[in-house]
């Protein structure tokens, strides 16, 4: 049975079950690449292509979220919308349906529906834009595969969604598992299944044939079939592509597997504010209800003016403030370097207090240059670099910096022609515990080799011999003495130390594993150097004036460590060890953790649980990795950090990607962070305590007035115009000293800064009501319009002005600007307000003219506001040292 059949079937036979995989999983061998009707040097280019247009491109859709009906179906499902339709709803009943033909009155239904729709439209625009923005940021970043395409002479690199059912692939440590695959050649290969199973321990896979009554197994369990989603740890294998996209395994159990994203400290904070705002409207509306009604005996008014002070407790424009923040936010940082793939992580840059970070191309220039190749004496030894060259050369895993290098190095001295002379037998791939990596080579006159290469201190511990003037020595424990020493030394001039070892004449065949790696003979070093760069200085002292602590979480060893963090102004007082770790208990190692700024040695477990002890302690940590062994740091932290040249685990692993390793961008990254947070926060306290002020206002007004201080339709279209006042809130500017220090989410301080603030636009408006009450005699139900116009345009203007007040700890217009989009929002929302009363719709809504006396005593009470304001603020700013 193939697992293709014709064209007609092939979608349908393609749809995921077990039963595929376990067909795959259980073909011979020589027979796989038959059944799954494609051949060991892969698909043909014009096959491929047809394949993809069959099977579409190789990638997961969860949902359909980015489709526009549904972004603007969302666009209008959050609470605050959900409270005005329901009052929109309230209205027709009342105003329309119950109403007299004759009374009918649509203006209420008419001004909510607009609010809702201005709120709904000006989301859904945002969201679109940030959707098309980070869609088109993360092509810039492409996970590759090494495919074999027959015809071609050599792998070719292609986009992981351009895979196609038959492909026959190469996977080497640090690779994403592209799509559902059966291997079919390995070598050691070594694979993390944890995205799909939560075991954290790799497993092995092999081209090992299963036989049919293994099926009652779980699929997952098969050991010569990888998933897509996990990723290779270590060695190598062919493998050839059985299900792409959502077909695959992952596919099928996607919503389960990704689960619903926990909430971050940035959407608690949101749905506090939230629920403390609905809270105490459920409170004041009541309130203001019964009052009214009792005060002024009719009851269904009391119950319309209810209904519009509810509406203008609801802030609406909350969702569309922070949707427009966070993709203002993520167009922004691309143009400094840095693809955002979750947006609420851009808020999470500015609440990062503790940034920690690996050392080579962070730190340093990631140019690895090989400076020394020595032997054992100490002296250049060229046939050391010739043993390290065959190891680089033959090893089919993840060439790193330090392969390159030496590659590099051995072309200038025309090595290249000597991997013809030799040929591959085996290879023992490298892992993050043994720390070294072994090729086994035969010459032409069948002399075989082992030959190692890795950590001096793992190679030291293999060899049993050292090579002095080409003769194997024993090592004694004071020649090991003096070759660790002769390390160190090097390790001291900020050089990064490999050993390399070789065993002749090995008489085993193949099948070599890590048990050959022993009484080895110790031939030389290999010293790189990787400069500090000249900007990573200036960063990290950046980061720290911004409240960026900077750790050093690094696999290489401590005295090399040391001196690059020596060079580039890292405090190096505290420096714990992998080994150290291993050996200290849970509290020991929370003490140890706070103070140490420089973590060596480490394992790729020793960093995540470095990482979660900090977050444990209250700090919000970011990670900055590229390498397989950063992965798990990765996820764990607050905010996962990667680069595009980094491994692809690494960058599906991270929430931000570099398009430059540079701390440099770390650091705009973090003030953009916390622009955003400044804007957004902004914009909850304005509208919070403007909300407290306004209902103190009306609870007095409704209790000592024989009328109605505002008809609902004023209400409403006030609420109106300062909506659309906020609406360019996103695009503020936020005063230097704000972004100087990480900012965390506070729901106590929102409450003590609405019980402090709120209440000082309710003196003002107490005070308008005295200037229309004794000075213009506004005293019975006949002069109420001309009461309502002035504290129309009184509360309008001081609602409006709050937006200044507010946006800065500084005085207003004199020491701190609002940008310009700002300024001309707000000031023709206020030129508009006080046109209203003197227009026809103001006539047509109950508003009348004011005589030009009152314009100088509403001058005297905005100043009398905006001056109050400040006192209080820089008496606030002084007794919780915050303000926004």
């Amino acid at each position: 049975m193939k697992l293709f059949k014709s064209k007609k079937k092939r979608n349908i036979e393609f749809q995921f079950n077990s039963e595929k995989l376990f067909l795959a999983a259980t073909q011979d061998p020589k027979y796989v690449y038959t059944f799954l009707e494609s051949r060991r040097k892969g698909l043909y280019s014009t096959e491929a292509a047809e394949r993809i247009k069959e099977f579409g491109k190789n990638e997961i859709v969860k949902e359909k979220s980015n489709q526009w009906f549904m972004l603007l179906i969302k666009a209008f499902i959050n609470p605050f919308i959900g409270i005005l339709m329901f009052l929109a709803l309230v209205s027709i009943i009342i105003d329309v349906i119950l109403a007299n033909p004759n009374e009918r009155e649509w203006m209420t239904v008419v001004i909510i529906t607009t609010m809702v729709t201005l709120s709904g439209i000006l989301r859904f625009v945002q969201e679109w834009k940030s959707n098309k923005a980070s869609e088109a940021l993360k092509k810039m970043v492409n996970n590759k595969v090494s495919v074999f395409r027959k015809g071609a002479d050599t792998m070719i690199d292609i986009n992981i969604s351009d895979l196609v059912p038959g492909d026959v692939i190469f996977l080497s440590a640090g690779d994403m598992i592209p799509a559902d695959i059966r291997i079919t050649e390995a070598k050691d290969l070594f694979v993390s299944q944890s995205s799909l199973t939560g075991e954290s321990d790799a497993v092995e896979k092999t081209p090992t044939l299963i036989k049919e009554t293994h099926k009652t197994g779980s699929v997952i369990e098969l050991n010569n079939i990888c998933f897509m989603g996990s990723n290779v740890i270590s060695g190598s294998a062919r493998a050839v592509v059985i299900t792409t996209g959502n077909r695959t395994y992952l596919g099928t159990i996607a919503q389960n597997v990704a689960g619903k994203r926990s909430q971050t400290s940035f959407d608690k904070g949101i749905n506090n504010v939230s629920l403390l705002l609905i809270r105490f409207m459920l409170i004041m509306v009541p309130f203001v209800f019964f009052i009214n009604g009792f005060t002024k005996g009719d009851w269904f008014e009391a119950f319309l003016f209810a209904i519009s002070v509810a509406v203008g407790l609801t802030p609406e424009m909350l969702p569309m403030i922070v949707t427009s923040n966070l993709a203002k936010g993520a167009v922004k940082m691309s143009k400094h370097k840095t693809i955002v793939k979750n947006l609420n992580s851009i808020q999470s840059f500015g609440e990062m207090n503790i940034l920690c970070t690996d050392k080579t191309g962070t730190l340093t220039k990631d140019k690895i240059v090989l400076e020394r190749y020595l032997n054992v004496h100490g002296e250049d030894d060229e046939r050391v670099l010739r043993h390290a060259y065959f190891n680089s050369f033959f090893q089919t895993g993840l060439k790193n910096l330090m392969d390159q290098a030496i590659l590099s190095h051995s072309k200038e001295l025309g090595f290249q022609n000597l991997g013809r002379e030799y040929k591959k037998v085996d290879e023992i791939p490298f892992d993050f515990n043994r720390r070294r990596m072994s090729v086994v080579v035969e010459d032409k006159d069948a002399k075989r080799q082992i030959i190692t290469k890795g950590a001096i201190e793992e190679i030291v511990s293999i060899c049993r011999f050292a090579e002095f003037d080409g003769i194997p020595t024993l090592i004694t424990n004071e020649i090991r003495r003096n070759l660790l020493n002769t390390s160190i030394e090097l390790n001291k001039k900020g050089m990064r130390v490999l050993g390399v070892a070789q065993k002749s004449w090995v008489e085993k065949s193949h099948l070599f594993d890590v048990e050959d790696e022993s009484d080895m003979v110790l031939i030389g070093y290999l010293a790189f150097l990787d400069p500090p760069k000249p900007s990573a200085a200036t960063a990290i002292k950046a980061l720290d004036e911004h409240g960026v602590a900077v750790k050093v979480l690094s696999g290489d060893n401590e005295l090399v460590t040391k001196t690059v963090c020596e060079q580039v102004g890292i405090d190096t007082t505290h420096i714990l060890l992998g080994h150290q770790i291993e050996k200290m208990s849970e509290e020991q190692l929370e003490q140890e953790v706070g103070r140490t700024t420089i973590f060596a040695k480490l394992t790729p477990l020793q960093k995540s649980r470095i990482v979660t002890i900090l977050q444990n302690q209250g700090n919000t940590v970011g990670f900055l990795g590229d390498g397989i062994n950063d992965a798990a740091a990765l996820r764990q932290a607050d905010i996962g950090i990667s680069v595009d040249t980094a491994v692809d685990i690494a960058k599906e692993s991270a929430d931000i990607i570099l398009l430059e390793k540079d701390l440099m961008v770390l650091e705009k990254g973090v003030i953009e962070g916390r622009k955003i947070f400044g804007n957004i926060t902004k914009y909850i306290k304005m509208t919070a305590s403007s909300n407290f002020g306004n209902m103190f206002s009306v609870l007095v007004a409704s209790a000592f007035l024989p009328f109605l201080p505002m008809l609902p339709i004023h209400i409403l279209i006030q609420n109106l115009l300062y909506d659309i006042s906020q609406t360019t809130i996103p695009f503020d500017s936020v005063d230097k000293e704000y972004v100087q220090k990480p900012r965390k989410w506070d729901a106590s301080d929102l409450k003590r800064f609405m019980m402090h603030i709120g209440p000082i636009s309710s003196i003002f408006d107490i005070a308008t009501y005295l200037v229309m009450w004794y000075v213009f005699k506004c005293t019975m139900p006949d002069n109420q319009a001309l009461f309502q116009s002035g504290w129309f345009i009184e509360g309008l203007l001081s609602q409006t002005l709050i937006v200044h007040m507010i946006r800065t700890r500084k005085i207003p217009f004199i020491q701190s600007r609002a940008s310009l989009p700002v300024m001309i929002t707000t000031f023709s929302v206020m030129i508009i307000g006080i046109i209203i009363p003197f227009s026809g719709f103001g006539a047509s809504i109950g508003l009348v003219p004011l005589p030009w006396s009152y314009f100088p005593w509403l001058i005297g009470i905005l100043l009398g506001y905006c001056f109050l304001t400040q006192m209080v603020k820089n008496w606030y700013v002084k007794r919780f040292h915050r303000w926004l």
